[in-house]
């Protein structure tokens, strides 16, 4: 929804430009640049979700991974890992997990 306000307000400056002087061109350029780099970002935001979002068939899989724990092999316990942790970060004071779910 607010992409697609971004996207609006990008148009609409580009609609009132018509015969517009200098000063008004520098001022839509000036807003127009920060509209697309807010547009930027969100769509990336969007495609961030899209891509971390776990289908039905991945959570049958990682429920049995995690059901089958002690008895699967390392690979396996490898794939439950990467279905489920996005990022982990490690100091020498700390491990921080970013997960998935």
């Amino acid at each position: 929804m607010e992409l697609a306000q971004v996207e609006a307000e990008i148009e609409k400056l580009l609609d009132t430009l018509t015969g517009a002087n200098a000063t008004l061109l520098a001022y839509a350029n000036k807003k127009i640049e920060e509209l697309d780099t807010r547009r930027q970002t969100i769509s990336k935001a969007i495609a961030e979700l899209s891509v971390e979002t776990i289908s039905p068939q991945q959570i049958k899989k990682l429920s049995y991974y995690l059901d089958n724990w002690d008895s699967i092999d390392f690979d396996d316990k490898r794939k439950a890992a990467d279905g489920l942790i996005s990022t982990i970060k490690a100091t020498s004071d700390r491990v921080q997990i970013e997960w998935k779910i």
